[in-house]
């Protein structure tokens, strides 16, 4: 059975199907047309040497594949919008509303209300001012979270995989916490001024980073000096430590006319090696050499000789490419070391344990603290843009990540008779002279993005 010209046969098209499907990436930007060329070619796909046809196989693939490409493209995001819009006639309404054209026929985000109390309003100088103090805080608690997340990496080396489950705010993973918000009255009593709960947030903030400093100086020291020891216990033979390699018998200790030398030999040299090295100088003791080691590239042979013969035999030694090491066997100096890197070992071990619980403990805190103060800025946003009484709805939304674009669009339609100027500056490519607002953050409702990627793996 002979195909059309120019089509493909059924076995490559069968697997770049399979390639691609394994790759969310292709499955997004080739799918659809991969699909349509299976499907086109219907009977005439012989996969098996006898022949046998690959229509079933075509349509589980086609079937599969349109099932695999549906579930990424709704896939959603870390990223979540926190905005705000003014009650209806009631609160409920605003929410209804919002929720009915984002997911009613669209399933444009996953929708949650964002339960912010009846916090003291204060006056509206206060407010001005605050509005640019919480930004500032948003931006500083942002940071620390993120320093913390990032540590918690670093220090967990060898199971990055586990990181993301240590990472969890008064017990739940991250979207839960924020998807189910609820004020912490014990911690931030709404009976205080706005003023003071920013103040209590920034200065138990600002503890958490001064105590990750220290923290982490005075492990990274720690792990700095034990990896610079194990570092001179690795590598090639011309720089590594020789203290664990070499054996007292290796040497003639405490005598007045002979001294052992330690001589790097080429793998390549090494029969030259033995062939000369009793003649490259005077007075060098016969069949006095053994190999004590090796690495990838060289031996590590050691050499008896007089003292008096030992610049010659350096020298000599030279011109054939066998390199002397300095050393000298010291047994208290070997075991001072050996102690050391024992000692530090251990004392990295306990270290590690309590390091993880308080980096556990802390970023739940700075988590809480950093939602705070994004509900903070919500409820004074929303009191300067819609005014008293305090009457409005904050809602979080989860965009999905294929249909950013038409939710924004979706948002301005709902809200855009909010801020008659919102349309002009949506448009815009500059920024609002004095109010220093990119296009992409302002908008005619109160808005502010949360991303819970929190981490940089190198």
């Amino acid at each position: 059975m002979v195909l059309p010209p120019g089509r493909p046969r059924a076995g490559s098209c069968g697997q770049a199907v399979l390639e691609r499907w394994r790759v969310p990436g292709g499955v997004e930007k080739e799918g659809d047309g991969v699909v349509i060329r299976l499907l086109s070619l219907h009977k005439n796909i012989p996969v098996r040497p006898d022949g046998t046809m690959l229509q079933a196989t075509v349509t589980r693939l086609a079937s599969i594949f349109r099932s695999r490409k549906h579930q990424y493209k709704n896939t959603k995001m870390t990223e979540f919008w926190l905005i705000s819009a003014p009650g209806e006639k009631t609160c409920q309404q605003t929410w209804e509303k919002l929720h009915a054209a984002t997911t009613k026929n669209n399933n444009l985000s996953t929708n949650s209300k964002f339960n912010i109390p009846d916090l003291k309003v204060g006056t509206l100088d206060v407010l001005v001012g605050l509005s640019d103090e919480l930004a500032k805080l948003d931006a500083f608690v942002e940071g620390v979270v993120k320093k913390v997340a990032q540590y918690m990496a670093d220090v967990l080396e060898d199971s990055k995989d586990k990181v993301q489950e240590n990472l969890l705010a008064n017990g739940v993973d991250l979207v839960t916490y924020i998807t189910r918000f609820q004020w912490d009255m014990a911690k931030y009593p709404i009976k205080q001024s706005l003023k003071n709960i920013s103040e209590i947030i920034a200065k138990g903030v600002n503890q958490i980073d001064n105590d990750l400093k220290a923290r982490a100086s005075a492990y990274n020291n720690l792990k700095g000096n034990l990896q610079n020891l194990e570092r001179k216990n690795a590598g090639s033979l011309l720089t590594r430590s020789l203290a664990d390699v070499v054996k007292k018998e290796d040497f003639v200790l405490d005598s007045e006319y002979l001294v052992t030398l330690l001589v790097i030999v080429p793998k390549l040299n090494y029969n030259d090696w033995v062939k000369q090295y009793e003649t490259l100088a005077e007075m060098v003791v016969p069949r006095s050499s053994n190999v004590l080691f090796e690495d990838q590239d060289s031996y590590l042979c050691n050499v008896t000789l007089f003292r008096k013969a030992v610049d010659d035999f350096k020298h000599k030694a030279r011109e054939y490419k066998f390199m002397v090491r300095d050393f000298q066997y010291n047994e208290e100096e070997m075991k001072a070391d050996k102690e050391e890197m024992n000692r530090l070992s251990t004392d990295k071990k306990k270290q590690f344990g309590p390091l993880v619980r308080w980096l556990k403990v802390n970023f739940s805190e700075a988590f809480i603290a950093w939602i705070h103060v994004k509900a903070l800025r919500v409820f004074v946003e929303s009191v300067l843009r819609y005014g008293l009484p305090v009457n409005f709805q904050a809602m979080l939304l989860q965009p999905n990540k294929k249909t950013m674009k038409k939710l924004r669009e979706v948002l301005y339609d709902l809200y855009k008779h909010l801020d008659s100027s919102a349309a002009a500056i949506i448009d815009a490519t500059m920024d609002i002279p004095g109010l220093n607002l990119s296009q992409q953050e302002y908008y005619p409702y109160v808005y502010y993005k949360i991303d819970c990627n929190l981490l940089e793996f190198k």
